[in-house]
Formats: structure tokens, C-alpha cells, sequence
């Protein structure tokens, strides 16, 4: 199979691109060339990388075409975050490949109603990223069931990894937060702590693009989450972090409205961010269409990230 991977050197493709390669796929990478993949494998050598600024292409009407060019079998694309941008690849793809997957977010749920959340669930998403990814979502399902486009949408959680920082219990990417609770310190948390967050190893998201890929009849016109096992309350994950580091957590509790107002404007985005949309996400639907189960729990994939933080002297 030729493959092409757009966004391949990011998260998700430091695990999916050497496992595709593995697998006996001719590889192509597009992406910005601005960094490396997230951890080292001989397997990139066999992978042909193309620098691409999408959207500078996607403004000049060409990406569609460029990709269209390489004669792919199947198209991954992760990093699509506009319906307009998905409607010009669609259209200089249509015809020509095997198997479309596009990487989407939990986030086009909205505020989880019912958990966990099934795929099939009302939606009712808010921000600019959840809503757009929805908007990409029913596109492609749309052109998928009217006009035969072998589409399939991967939705998933908080991605976690050596390399970056995880979501932190208090619903920010602030180090200090690891640092409060290494240290026995006192750390306020929103509300009650008891808001959900649904982390997924990166490593989980490439398999279950690989496992879509595997059963392609099952999985096209289809979307599936993918998160850890389970998902856990911020609190539950404070209490976590402090038993790896030998301390005791010290928890304090504010309503989020006065807590924002004690923080950065980054960090009190990312904290309304998470915990209005406190996610707890199903992946039933995953199991029984393509066999695939997360080797992750949410505590396992977090701490995969903070253990690189540490290791990297990024928390003390």
C-alpha cells in the first residue's frame, strides 16, 4: 500500500508512521519539517518526507492536488481543522484511494450528558476546534454515505506521551502543577475536582488507525473514539501523581470562576476548556467493529508523560 501521512511527525505519527512502515506500507510523510518525530526509530529511514505548509497550500487551492499527485492507496490525515480544508482534499482525492482517515477530537461531543459517551450521542459542541471537527465529521460520513467516499474518523482524548506535557490535574499544562504535588505542596483544584478528563496514550491512537485500516469494511462510513480505558476526575489524578512522587496530596477547592481569576489567561482557557467539556468517552463501538482495546488506562497514559517530564529535568 502506498500511504500518505499528512501531519506525520507529530504525536501521533512518532507511533504510526514506523508501525505502517512495519507493516510493509511505502510511506509518505507531509508536514512542515519544523521538528523530528518524538522518539527515534530506524524505521524512518524508509519513510520519503515531504515539507508541505498546508495551510499556505490550502490558501493557493493546491494541497488537495499535491496529495492527489503522490497516488496514494490510503490518506491518514491528522492535522485537518477546517471543513473547507477537508473539502478540497476530498474532492482531489474522490476516486482515487482506497481508504481516508481523519484525525478528529472527543471534543465535538461538547459537555458530556450521558456517560460514558457513545459515538451516536447528540452532540452539542462548543469552541472553535469542536466545532469545526464536527462540522468535518458530518462532511465526510455525509459524503461517505451519499457518494461512496471510503472515509473513516478517529476521535481522540487528550493525547499523552514521552516528548510533551499531559493535561495536569488541575486542567492546565502548567509544570507548577506536577512541582505542587512532587513537593507536598497545596494545590486548588476547580469545583469539587471531581470533573473527568479521558487522556489516551499516543501509542493507542496509532493503533486504532492501524486497526481501522485492518478492517477497512467495518470501519469506513464510521467514527470511533479513542481514549484510555477510563476516564479520571481530577482529583483522582492528583491523588495519583502525589503517590508516585511518595507524597501525600494536599487539596484545596475553589469555584472555578474565582480560581480562572488567579490564573494566567493560557492557563484558565485550558482549565474552562477541560472541564466544561469533562469528557468520559465510550469505546465500546471500537472493540466490537474492530477489535481494539486501549493498552492504557488514563493513569498509565498520563504518567507516561510525566515520567519523560522528569527523566528530562522538566519537573524537579
Amino acid at each position: 500500500m502506498r500511504t500518505v501521512v499528512i501531519g506525520g511527525t507529530g504525536h501521533i505519527g512518532t507511533y504510526l508512521v514506523p508501525e505502517l512502515v512495519r507493516l510493509g506500507h511505502q510511506v509518505t510523510v507531509l508536514s512542515r519539517g519544523e521538528r523530528s518525530p518524538y522518539q527515534s526509530d530506524g524505521a524512518w529511514k524508509q519513510v520519503e518526507l515531504v515539507p508541505v505548509d498546508r495551510a499556505a497550500e490550502d490558501a493557493a487551492g493546491t494541497f488537495g492536488e499535491r496529495v492527489a499527485g503522490l497516488e496514494p492507496d490510503i490518506v491518514i490525515d491528522l492535522i485537518c481543522f477546517t471543513e473547507d480544508s477537508a473539502k478540497q482534499l476530498v474532492e482531489a482525492v474522490r476516486g482515487k484511494i482506497q481508504h481516508l482517515l481523519h484525525c478528529g477530537t472527543i471534543w465535538v461531543h461538547g459537555p458530556s450528558m450521558t456517560v460514558p459517551t457513545r459515538e451516536d450521542t447528540p452532540r452539542r459542541p462548543f469552541g472553535d476546534y469542536g466545532i469545526q471537527k464536527a462540522a468535518i465529521e458530518r462532511y465526510l460520513l455525509d459524503q461517505s454515505r451519499r457518494n461512496g467516499l471510503p472515509a473513516t474518523i478517529i476521535h481522540p482524548g487528550h493525547i499523552c506521551g514521552p516528548g510533551w506535557t499531559p493535561i495536569t490535574p488541575a486542567a492546565t499544562f502548567n509544570l507548577e502543577v506536577y512541582e505542587k504535588l512532587a513537593h507536598g505542596h497545596d494545590l486548588l483544584l476547580p469545583n469539587l475536582g471531581l470533573e473527568t478528563i479521558n487522556p489516551v496514550h499516543a501509542d493507542d491512537v496509532a493503533g486504532i488507525f492501524l486497526a481501522a485500516i485492518a478492517s477497512r469494511s467495518t470501519a469506513i462510513g464510521e467514527s470511533f473514539h479513542v481514549v484510555a480505558s477510563d476516564a479520571v476526575t481530577l482529583r483522582g489524578y492528583a491523588h495519583a501523581v502525589a503517590d508516585w512522587f511518595g507524597q501525600e496530596a494536599r487539596l484545596s477547592f475553589l469555584p472555578i470562576g474565582q480560581l480562572r481569576e488567579q490564573l494566567s489567561e493560557r492557563d484558565a482557557g485550558a482549565m474552562w476548556d477541560h472541564v466544561a467539556h469533562s469528557p468520559n468517552c465510550s469505546m465500546d463501538k471500537a472493540a466490537r467493529l474492530l477489535g481494539f482495546r486501549p493498552r492504557y488506562s488514563a493513569i498509565e497514559a498520563a504518567r507516561s508523560g510525566i515520567e519523560w517530564l522528569v527523566d528530562n529535568g522538566k519537573i524537579t
